[in-house]
């Protein structure tokens, strides 16, 4: 028995690490490739299925498949290792992604859509609209442009007074226009005043608690 794989398998899925029982799409591994390098890298474990039972893999097969996963349906293309693990004539292939420096990675759908995702938890999540502002932002030698207007002072007046508040909801109670709203929630999500909570069933704009209170203060 092959004890580093089982304390891996012990493990369960989680955000940095999923379980494939084999391989026969690249298009759903390319999305948990793109998720894992868009959040905080991970490991996919092929060969073993969802319960933690291993089942083994054809190395060779599995490995080209997640090649194309990579280098064909993600954009920009993904880096990856490999690492196969045996254990009681079986064979598991580990494949391991980093955190990107590129960011965002797009994955490339069934119906030829290109999407990006983020790894919440055990769950590949679509990226928010909000979330590919920022990266775009933090990707641009420009930096961010930042005024304090009455749409920024609305804002941090609600959060400091609500638990959350939704991108739609945010332009319909503030009225302004969506391109308004991604630049006033991207801006404070880059400065960490704020932090998105994404999951299946959507995304939640909330004020960061442990952002300077004192620093707050000046925004209102």
């Amino acid at each position: 028995m092959n004890t580093g794989l089982y304390k891996l398998i012990e493990e369960g899925e989680h955000q940095q690490q999923d379980f494939k029982f084999c391989i026969n799409d690249s298009k759903k591994i390319a999305k948990s490739l793109v998720a894992f390098a868009n959040t905080d890298g991970g490991r996919l474990l092929i060969g073993v299925k969802d319960n933690g039972k291993v089942v083994g893999i054809r190395t060779d097969e599995e490995y080209y498949m997640v090649e194309s996963a990579a280098k064909i349906y993600s954009n920009p293309p993904i880096d990856f290792t490999t690492k196969q693990w045996s254990t009681e004539g079986k064979t598991v292939l580990e494949i391991s992604v980093q955190p990107s420096e590129k960011k965002p990675h797009f994955a490339k759908d069934e119906t030829g859509k290109w999407l990006a995702y983020i790894r919440i938890k055990d769950e590949n999540v679509l990226a928010h609209n909000i979330q590919l502002v920022v990266w775009r932002k933090q990707n641009s030698s420009k930096g961010i442009h930042f005024t304090y207007s009455e749409n920024e002072k609305f804002l941090i007046d609600y959060l400091l007074n609500n638990e959350g508040i939704t991108f739609s909801k945010f332009i319909r109670l503030a009225h302004i226009s969506r391109k308004k709203a991604e630049e006033v929630l991207s801006n404070f999500v880059i400065m960490d005043v704020i932090k998105m909570q994404t999951s299946r069933e959507g995304t939640v704009f909330v004020l960061n608690r442990e952002f300077d209170q004192s620093e707050i203060e000046k925004f209102r």
